[in-house]
Parts: structure tokens; sequence; C-alpha cells
């Protein structure tokens, strides 16, 4: 079996009872949090049309599955988390491509720009497709509130004084939400076991994340799920404390392998497509790695905010 094809072998830590790994068949853990919640469905590294028509792709399924979600229930949006067309982001890709599959519920859809939407100029087929759900002035960061949540898009692509830009950027739009519970994200993973490893573009914002009591960071990139546990500002655990990292880039594109196991890492899985199902409730989240294509994998688990 070759290394694209062979799933990791998955390593999970019970977290005093609020992780669990499971199977079809199996029930997923009780809620371990009351009160109502947002629906949030994210994933990254989607749509690739270039050896087979759209509703052929695995882009297809997981639209399918999300779309299905989405309707029957009217408040649930989506996170793109980047590379969400291949290979390079353009108008034609986003039209042909994108728009038959996540396309679908574009209306309900905060993207993040990839790195393959750069390879098109300024990214613009990538802004022009999405337009105010991109953010504003076409920099790529902005923030939404959802549900009781404060949720922060980033673009991990810029550098210099466009970097040093969103960073004032966040760092007031930080102070201005002292929210109980905030999530971000942007598209290259601070930590991850997979091929492209660890990414220190965001180091900065990730600490200023984590010193403001962020819970949560989602990225894509590495084509494959991989949950972290809690760590601070420096990557060190503090469950007590700290922000979760779940890497999610399994929204259609071909699967990758793993390289070096990072520590912090609770599961990983590179051989299951699929979509990561968040439920942010007033007090914390819960969360639902939810197989597209009928593979055995299962991620679910529960955390209160800080």
């Amino acid at each position: 079996m070759s290394m694209r094809n062979a799933i990791a072998v998955m390593v999970a830590i019970q977290l005093t009872g609020c992780a669990t790994n499971s199977h079809p068949g199996q029930s997923a853990p009780p809620s371990l949090l009351a009160g109502p919640g947002v629906t949030v469905f994210a994933a990254g590294d989607i749509a690739d049309c270039r050896k087979q028509a759209p509703s052929s792709t695995m882009a297809a399924r997981s639209a399918e599955f999300v779309a299905t979600e989405l309707a029957a229930d009217a408040g649930a949006v989506v996170l793109a988390l980047g590379d969400n067309v291949y290979q390079s982001g353009t108008a034609a890709e986003f039209a042909d491509c994108y728009g038959p599959t996540w396309g679908r519920f574009k209306s309900r859809t905060w993207p993040v720009p990839g790195n393959h939407e750069y390879y098109s100029k300024d990214a613009l087929g990538y802004y022009d497709y999405f337009g105010a759900q991109a953010g504003p002035q076409q920099r790529g960061y902005y923030s939404i509130e959802v549900g009781q949540w404060h949720v922060m898009s980033l673009n991990s692509n810029l550098k210099g004084d466009a970097q040093q830009a969103q960073l004032d950027w966040l760092r007031a739009d930080l102070a201005a939400h002292p929210t109980h519970c905030a999530l971000a994200y942007w598209h290259h993973p601070q930590y991850s076991s997979g091929g492209h490893g660890n990414n220190d573009q965001m180091r900065a914002a990730w600490a200023m994340l984590a010193e403001a009591g962020t819970e949560l960071i989602l990225s894509g990139h590495d084509h494959d799920y991989e949950r972290f546990s809690p760590v601070d500002a420096l990557g060190k655990r503090d469950v007590a404390k700290g922000m979760r990292q779940f890497v999610v880039g399994t929204g259609g594109a071909e699967l990758s392998p793993l390289a070096f196991a990072r520590a912090g890492s609770e599961t990983v899985n590179n051989a299951t497509y699929g979509v990561l199902k968040l439920q942010l409730k007033p007090a914390g989240y819960e969360w639902e790695f939810i197989s597209v294509a009928g593979e055995p994998f299962h991620d679910a688990g529960s955390a209160a905010c800080h």
C-alpha cells in the first residue's frame, strides 16, 4: 500500500471525558454543554476538477453533505479554509469547479484564501468570486459574529507591511471584542504532522490570540485531518487556558502523506474525506469530524470556553 493511500496510525488521547474517537454505528458522545448553539461546517483544500467533472469529484460529495445539513438548519454557516479551488484560483476555476460544488452555498460561506488562490495575481479570482464575503479591500482578513462567538478570518499569505497591517488590525479587533468565546481560522497551520509541517508565518498572530484567550484555531493546507491538544502562546500544553487547533484539509482535494508526528497531536488521519462540524454554544463548543464517503474514521468531543 502506498504512503498516499495508507491510513495514518491514529493516536487518540482521552481528554477527561471530553473527547472520543468512534465509528459508524456507535453513538456520538453526549453533549456536555447546555443550551442551543450555532452550527459551523469547516474544511479546506476543496475543489479539484483537473481530472474529472465537478459532479464526480470528492468536493461534490462533501458539498452534498454540507448542503443537506444547511437545508435543515437555517442558521448554520460554512468556513472555507483556503485552497478552495485548484490549481491556481482563477476566475474560470471558481466558476466551473468550485461553483458547481461548494459554490452551492456561497452566500452562507465565510472563506479565507490559501496559497493556491495566490497563484493568480493578487488572488483576484478569489476576491472577485466571493466579493464582500471575502472581507473588505481585498486584504483577506475580517471578523464576524456567529451566535455568541467572535470569529476572525485571517490571511496567512501576507508578508512585510501587509502582514504588519493585519497584525495591527487583529490587535484592535481583539480589544474591541472581549468576548467569552472566540475562534480564528486561516490556511497554513501553525502545527501539523502533515507533509508541509509546522508553519511560523502566523506565529505573532497565534501569540496574540492566545493572550486574548481564544479557544479554537482552524486551518487546512495539509490534506488530512488532525486535532491537537490545547496549547499556549509557545505551543506548550495548557488544557485550562490553551487554544485547540484543528487541521481540516479534507474538503475534496487528493489526500496526502503524513510526515512527522508533532507534539500535542491527539488524532490524525490522512485517509478520510470529510468536514468538521462545530456547535458553538454560549459556554463552549462541541466538535465532530464526519466522513462524507463512508470511511470509518470519526472524531468527536466537547470543551468549555475559558
